[in-house]
């Protein structure tokens, strides 16, 4: 009897597309073994969805392929290289800890990279081990899992795997590798790097490429890159309103940290914000507060005309026309972010359709918020329940005036109340990764072994808009959360 290869078992279907491409843009390498993996936790819903036999990834030989000791059959392992604007400042850069292993081809005939991330050093590491700890890789899962849930685009997590090997950051830490499944890994610093390093034909099959990967049914009868442009600006408004709003602060909105395809990607020191205010910054290396929450949308933009740049020889052969045409496209970026945004905040109070007077009340609530350090999550979820005495905002002089106004908003449109309650329970999220929730959780596994307090966290965040009795447990706020809490890059 022939025996089964548990890597093929395990249900792998790799395609390399990204290998086709000019190999400036990758170096090819086999990952760096690991003295001994063990399986931490196993997202067997997405492994599903991927047609990966969860089963088999928990073999040795699956947790071999997790921890980049053994290589799956049709893998075509590479570093990507790309560039980036750090805090500003630009920087040739790569992947540094972390190897694709190819792009899995689901059951749907989707197409997703998968990428061990702390894989070892690669010829874009600066200096580093190239190694990642368990904790960061662990607050990775929780954060990209919990955003899925939230219904915001995202990286997800298969799988986290220990190497049984210590790191050296600060102190010794145990070494760990997040297998990470994404749309692509095409950054806008994949473009920086070859506007800079490249060739124009690396360009424009780099271009050529991310149309069609991730725009396939565009029109591009006209100018093709033009609709690059543009579809990328329409799908970073449409990420950065629903970071805005549920309150999380990605925290290094770095170039090389804006994926193309409109996902959130880099979960280092991001956090939520529990107080509102648009000043909140809890990344240990951003001094200035040049990502803090309100930033979002301006850095955003900032990048995308980085972005923008980068296509300006594909846009036009005359640079004057070029730069006309982007700084056109550039210019719905606010426009789009805003009609996200309003929208979403409309859904938020109950709100179907649309005044002129909506913003003035939305903005007169969240100025209250950040007068009285109201909690931006339970506030919105105390107005849902009409429970007005669980937010700090009752009994405030500007609180009855603003909340008549609300009530008299409501009245003026057809939909009835039970359907405004039903709009707000399904845009306000019950439960949110409370930054102390995540901290007991990382703590409990790192520290003490036990993942079970991870377990549960992510259990109640995976249905976020359930609104269940468990949930309310784990919506309690520590005193002055946010200018206490520090987030750090876990590099």
């Amino acid at each position: 009897m022939t025996e089964k290869n548990p890597r093929t078992e395990a249900g792998w279907n790799f395609d390399n597309s990204y290998a086709c491409l000019p190999e400036i843009m990758f170096t090819r390498m086999a990952p760096n073994p690991v003295r001994s993996p063990k399986l931490i936790i196993l997202n067997d819903s997405l492994a599903a969805s991927l047609g990966l036999n969860a089963q088999a990834l928990q073999s040795e030989d699956g947790v071999g392929v997790l921890a980049g000791n053994q290589t799956p059959e049709g893998a075509l392992p590479l570093a990507q290289a790309y560039a980036g604007h750090q805090f500003g400042h630009f920087n040739r850069l790569g992947d540094g800890r972390a190897l694709l292993l190819g792009e899995q081809i689901t059951p749907r005939g989707e197409r997703v990279d998968v990428q061990l991330k702390g894989s070892g050093r690669t010829p874009y590491s600066r200096g580093g081990d190239g190694r990642a700890a368990l904790g960061p890789m662990l607050r990775e899962y929780i954060i990209s899992e919990a955003m899925h849930a939230l219904g915001i685009a995202s990286t997800r997590s298969l799988a986290v795997v220990t190497t049984g090997e210590n790191i050296r950051r600060e102190t010794e830490q145990p070494g760990a590798i997040l297998t990470r499944v994404a749309a692509s890994h095409l950054r806008v610093g994949t473009f920086q790097y070859v506007s800079n390093w490249g060739t124009a034909d690396d360009l424009q099959a780099l271009a050529d490429y991310t149309l069609q990967r991730h725009f396939p049914d565009i029109d591009v009868s006209g100018n093709r890159y033009l609709s690059l442009l543009h579809e990328v600006i329409k799908r970073q408004a449409e990420l950065i309103a629903k970071w805005q709003l549920v309150g999380f602060i990605h925290g290094v909105m770095n170039t090389d940290n804006m994926a193309l395809s409109g996902e959130t990607i880099d979960y280092g020191p991001c956090a939520f914000m529990d107080s509102y205010d648009p000043a909140t910054v809890f990344s240990s290396i951003d001094v200035h507060g040049r990502y803090a929450y309100g930033n979002q949308p301006n850095i955003a933009a900032w990048n995308l005309a980085r972005f923008a740049e980068t296509l300006l020889p594909l846009l036009h052969e005359d640079e004057s026309q070029a730069v006309s045409l982007a700084e056109d496209a550039l210019s719905d970026f606010f426009e789009l972010f805003h009609h996200n945004w309003i929208s979403g905040m409309r859904g938020k109070l109950g709100i179907f359709n649309e005044e002129a007077e909506d913003e003035a009340l939305i903005k007169e609530l969240l100025s209250m918020m950040q007068k009285y350090s109201a909690d931006y999550t339970n506030t919105f979820r105390a107005l849902t329940f009409d429970k007005q005495e669980a937010t700090v905002l009752f009994g405030t002089p500007e609180w009855s005036p603003w909340h008549e106004r609300w009530q008299a908003r409501l009245s003026r449109q057809q939909e009835a109340k039970a359907s405004s309650h039903q709009l707000m329970r399904s845009s306000n999220p019950a439960i949110i990764p409370r930054n102390h929730r995540v901290e007991e959780a990382l703590e409990a596994a790192v520290e003490q072994e036990d993942f079970s307090v991870m377990e549960r966290l992510l259990a109640v965040l995976s249905c976020p808009y359930a609104h269940t009795s468990e949930q309310a447990d784990y919506s309690t706020v520590p005193a002055q959360s946010n200018g206490s809490y520090r987030t750090f890059c876990g590099t």
